[in-house]
């Protein structure tokens, strides 16, 4: 059953089918959005670089006008889903009694625990339901989250089919994005990356994918890092949703190159990477399941 919590005008809001761009309207459209495999990152409820370009691209695979903005065309085809965006959850034991812990920042630190797992359940929970902690907060502005059975509005992104299988990936530094590609050349699927920089330049071409592995150890070797602590050594990093390259790493036929996810789905797209492309754990996830080995991944300017 859906609720929503009268203390919250958010989600109450976020339910309506209107084309205001208040937070509600914002809300809406990232939970819909997320929803159509055109992702704006993580969902906060504010207009951001991350939803212009996944309305960019959700336009432009609706064969809508394409100007990035939640215009009444675009309102129209995203509110075909029904759904509703916000669904009520309950909190559950396991939830509440995992081992939530801070993590060191020193790579050498890290090396010594035994995993990287999440260092609040409202970390937990923005990881599950692609969410920034501080949004489940504002929904939710009463709730104990440290109680099993405590009832909580989060936005409705469990549990959505995957996406069609890829032919094509294309990774634009440009644009900040990663598109799924079918076999006649139509994009339909786009999530935001951080792809590169200027110490480690995105390798332009194409690639294949090679293999990929789940919640993936990360060999942490400082002389691949040009901003590497000095004192560093080799280390091996346990896995876990925090480890620096997320929970899946999709390797590419470019030697120490790959397609992963990221300790902090706040940064994608806007920060740079260390020449690898770095998406949410969640949006890596739909990308592995929507390719294979052989597939081309096309890297460009």
């Amino acid at each position: 059953m859906t609720a929503y919590a009268a203390e919250s005008p958010l989600a109450v809001a976020a339910n309506e089918l209107d084309t205001t761009v208040g937070a509600a309207g914002q809300l809406r459209a990232q939970v819909l959005l997320d929803r159509a495999h055109f992702s704006p990152g993580e969902i906060d409820g504010f207009a951001g670089s991350n939803q212009r370009r996944a309305v960019r691209g959700y336009q432009q695979a609706k064969a809508l006008p394409v100007t990035g903005d939640l215009d009444a065309g675009t309102w129209a085809a995203l509110n075909a889903d029904m759904a509703p965006v916000l669904v009520a959850y309950a909190l559950t034991v396991e939830d509440v009694g995992q081992n939530y812990a801070s993590l060191p920042q020193d790579m050498m630190e890290q090396g010594k625990l035994k995993s990287l797992g999440f260092e609040s359940i409202e970390e937990a929970l923005g990881e599950r339901f692609h969410a920034s902690p501080a949004l489940l907060r504002k929904l939710n502005p009463t709730a104990d989250f440290s109680k099993a059975g405590t009832q909580l509005q989060v936005p409705n992104v469990v549990g959505v089919a995957a996406p069609a299988k890829a032919t094509k990936v294309v990774v634009d530094k440009s644009d900040s994005t990663l598109t799924l590609v079918d076999a006649a050349g139509n994009p339909f699927a786009q999530y935001p990356v951080s792809s590169g920089s200027q110490h480690d330049p995105l390798p332009l071409g194409e690639w294949k994918i090679v293999a990929t592995a789940v919640n993936p150890t990360f060999h942490y070797n400082p002389a691949l890092f040009w901003d590497a602590d000095p004192t560093h050594a080799r280390a091996t990093l346990a896995a876990g949703p925090n480890n620096p390259v997320g929970t899946r790493w999709i390797d590419l036929s470019k030697p120490h190159y790959g397609l992963h996810g990221t300790a902090e789905p706040a940064s994608i797209g806007k920060t740079q990477s260390h020449g690898c492309v770095r998406l949410t754990n969640w949006d890596v996830e739909r990308v592995a399941a929507a390719i294979g080995p052989d597939v081309v991944v096309v890297m460009q300017e």
